[in-house]
């Protein structure tokens, strides 16, 4: 079986001047792709418009765009405007906080994103219909807050339904003891929402048993990981969000050549 390729995901609220000087770490030390948030206090196309200055082969993504408070047509502005490398970029999108009319909200942003000449979109998917939209729509899916056993069982279905569909999963990685505090801070704020609470209930997992919370634990990860998975997302959990602390990440948790 091949085995997916490792990537790395930064927090959006960093922004493009800590950006620049992290991406360079980034594509040096062999992974696949930045993948970068987008929230309210960080724009994560002008951060990878950024990182696309500084880099030659790095493949660039969103993860995730929320379509209800950035609409389809504003992010393919967005891209235009900044002159995103498009055989690099990959647009990560989510249907955001707003629950009615998800499904289709994101149908209708994935087709603006391909009208606009964005050649690879994938859907952030929590539920089977969203998972099984973004398969047959758009370039893949990603995953979020799953272990390694689900994983492999939801890509394993998603591939059923289009084979070349690429699945990624974002797994909340901490390798240093001191960045283990906010680990378990995120990990409970997510776990306090409804639809993940359901969701790792439906699993019948703890929700930190979908993180990486050592770099002991980081080998046996990744192994199970990217044997689920096509892409396998590190979201970066440092102690601060220092330039030298996420360099650092970086460089402990390269992926290993070949």
């Amino acid at each position: 079986m091949t085995r997916g390729i490792v990537s790395l995901g930064l927090a959006g609220s960093l922004g493009p001047d800590a950006v620049t000087q992290i991406a360079p770490a980034v594509e040096s030390a062999g992974f696949d792709t930045l993948w970068i948030n987008d929230t309210p206090d960080g724009d994560a196309l002008a951060a990878l418009a950024a990182a696309a200055r500084v880099t030659d082969r790095l493949r660039l993504a969103t993860g995730v765009v929320p379509v209800d408070r950035r609409p389809a047509d504003a992010i393919a502005a967005e891209v235009a405007s900044l002159d995103l490398p498009l055989d690099r970029l990959t647009l990560g999108i989510g249907s955001g906080m707003a629950k009615q009319g998800a499904l289709a909200r994101v149908r209708d942003a994935v087709s603006v994103l391909h009208d606009a000449g964005v050649p690879r979109v994938l859907v952030g998917a929590l539920g089977p219909k969203m998972r099984r939209m973004g398969a047959e729509l758009a370039e893949g899916v990603l995953l979020n807050w799953v272990p390694p056993v689900e994983a492999r069982a939801q890509a394993e279905a998603l591939h059923e339904i289009a084979p070349a569909t690429h699945i990624a999963v974002y797994v909340r990685t901490a390798i240093v003891p001191a960045a283990r505090e906010r680990l378990d801070a995120e990990t409970a704020r997510y776990a306090s929402f409804p639809n993940y609470a359901a969701n790792f209930e439906r699993m019948g997992v703890d929700a930190a048993d979908t993180t990486i919370r050592d770099v002991g634990e980081l080998a046996d990860a990744l192994e199970a990981y990217t044997a689920a998975a096509d892409e396998v997302v590190l979201r970066a959990i440092v102690p601060e969000d220092t330039v030298e602390a996420y360099i650092e990440f970086v460089r402990r948790a390269a992926p290993a050549p070949g």
